[in-house]
């Protein structure tokens, strides 16, 4: 296989369920499903880590949270730690980022060669959990009920400019390296803010949905709620504040319409690939970071490893994929191994700088088999004191955090999860098989004093940086303007032509 072009299309808080692609039969994701008819849906992909940051720098470093210390959404991302970006650099890639991130510190590219937007969300220590106090609620930057309560349309929102920002930097980015004689491949991660709440789309993604026809998450008691639910809705105020039936079906259309505007842009970068020619030698990978519970078990947003919450679209489409459904469980953490093997046509990998996690999943893109059918998860950030664990195998999922009852489901049989299996006498064999798996896997008590030290130095230093005024590590794009267009040290008749694609002979 020769080397191909890879495009990684990410959106923030998308739950496949949500998708027409994974049977919604409401949904609209025409561009998402043109992908799907021709590669490899995945059915069973997981985050490694239910909230934004961390998601993306396991996915990067494919190496789990405790690994690289990315607890939270103001974890420090290392500087040290190689990502696909890097490892694609040495494979003779070129590598771009359009979008968002989350990246925490002040390396604002690990790996990457270039950056054509800011992120959308602060760089700094700022959004800091404090397991020390778990049951304060941080109501500057903690989710709330009034991401359902302001759900509806709108011309404009910042989360609509930065989109548009990030498409439209995307697009012209694959129009300058289809003009560009550098005959190198890329690698270029457009990366959206949508659907992530707030829930408010253009009245013309709006108005694709008839209102009444959205549908509503089946209903669960309070006393029927596992504990990390109860927290995570004390957290977002939904037991306190509260929400209406019509703010919950506000805010599933909202979220409809911007999954389908995210699709929108899908399309609009496949279409670019096919305007240049490179449509058949490029590899488009289409995922998220996390789901969106979305009313389910009471709850909304992400923080738990409920399906609606953990599980993530994973399609890729391109050069030597099958067109095929993925029935084997697996994981963002996979993404770099998979995609390293995509660069080098399955040949050797440049000299990893430490052991990863993931295993290769272009094997089973490529239409064969794979023994393996599982993945963890680890989540280490608000709404809870202690870590929380997940693996799922086959199609069982276990969670386990030392302050809460032991949860085991069979996904298949019950994919609203529901009954929890963990104390069934017919399941207590397994149940104490992952028990002891996971004592072994991860020292929890461990892991909880390293959490609590990098949450109080964090709270320090944010502290300081505060009372001594701003110091931003925000990325600010770079741009030539100098050089750009047409300039006075330019020659007015060369400039045309050079841009001009394709060009004239």
């Amino acid at each position: 296989m020769s080397r191909p072009n890879i495009l990684v299309v990410m959106a923030d808080q998308l739950a496949p369920h949500f998708t027409a692609t994974y049977g919604h039969p409401l949904v609209r994701t025409p561009a998402m499903d043109a992908l799907a008819e021709r590669g490899a849906r995945f059915d069973a992909a997981y985050c490694h880590s239910p909230i934004c940051a961390p998601a993306r720098f396991t996915m990067l470093a494919g190496l789990p949270v405790s690994a690289i210390g990315a607890w939270d959404n103001a974890a420090e991302f290392p500087a040290s730690v190689p990502t696909l970006a890097h490892y694609l650099t040495l494979a003779g890639y070129r590598t771009c980022l359009s979008g968002k991130m989350h990246f925490v510190g002040p390396d604002q590219l690990h790996g990457f060669d270039e950056r054509l937007t800011t992120d959308i969300y602060p760089a700094d220590f700022a959004w800091t959990p404090n397991w020390d106090d778990p049951d304060t609620r941080i109501g500057k930057w903690y989710h709330n009920m009034d991401s359902l309560s302001e759900a509806g349309h709108a011309l404009a929102t910042y989360q609509i400019d930065y989109d548009e920002e990030v498409g439209f930097a995307a697009a012209r980015r694959l129009y300058d390296l289809a003009r560009d004689p550098d005959e190198r491949p890329f690698f270029l991660v457009a990366s959206f803010i949508h659907p992530h709440d707030p829930y408010v789309a253009r009245p013309e993604w709006w108005n694709l949905y008839n209102h009444d026809d959205i549908d509503l998450p089946e209903p669960m008691s309070e006393s029927e709620m596992d504990p990390h639910t109860q927290r995570i809705r004390r957290g977002i105020e939904a037991d306190t504040v509260g929400y209406s039936t019509e703010q919950c079906r506000n805010a599933r259309h909202g979220y409809y319409a911007n999954t389908s505007y995210f699709d929108s842009w899908i399309g609009r970068l496949v279409q670019v690939l096919e305007e240049t020619g490179r449509a058949d030698n490029t590899l488009v990978v289409v995922t998220s970071d996390h789901g969106d519970m979305l009313g389910d078990r009471g709850s909304f947003f992400k923080f738990s490893f409920f399906e609606r919450s953990v599980r993530v679209p994973l399609i890729m489409a391109g050069p030597g994929v099958a067109n095929r459904s993925v029935a084997n469980v697996c994981s963002l953490l996979d993404l770099l191994p998979t995609l390293l093997d995509t660069a080098t046509g399955g040949g050797a990998w440049p000299e990893l700088g430490r052991p990863i996690a993931g295993r290769s999943l272009w094997e089973l893109a490529a239409g064969g088999r794979d023994a393996v059918d599982e993945t963890t998860g680890e989540y280490m950030a608000e709404m809870t004191s202690h870590p929380m664990f997940m693996i799922r195998r086959g199609r069982h999922k276990y969670i386990h955090c030392d302050t809460d009852p032991a949860l085991l489901y069979d996904v298949e049989a019950d994919p609203l999860e529901r009954n929890n299996l963990a104390d069934d006498p017919a399941y207590t064999a397994l149940a104490g098989a992952l028990a002891a798996e996971t004592a072994q896997r991860w020292d929890s008590a461990a892991i909880r004093d390293r959490v609590l030290h990098s949450q109080r130095s964090r709270r320090v230093l944010h502290a300081a940086t505060e009372s001594g005024g701003p110091h931003s590590w925000d990325y600010n794009p770079v741009r030539d303007a100098a050089n750009e267009y047409v300039r006075n040290h330019m020659d007015w008749a060369e400039a045309g032509p050079r841009s001009r694609f394709p060009r004239l002979d």
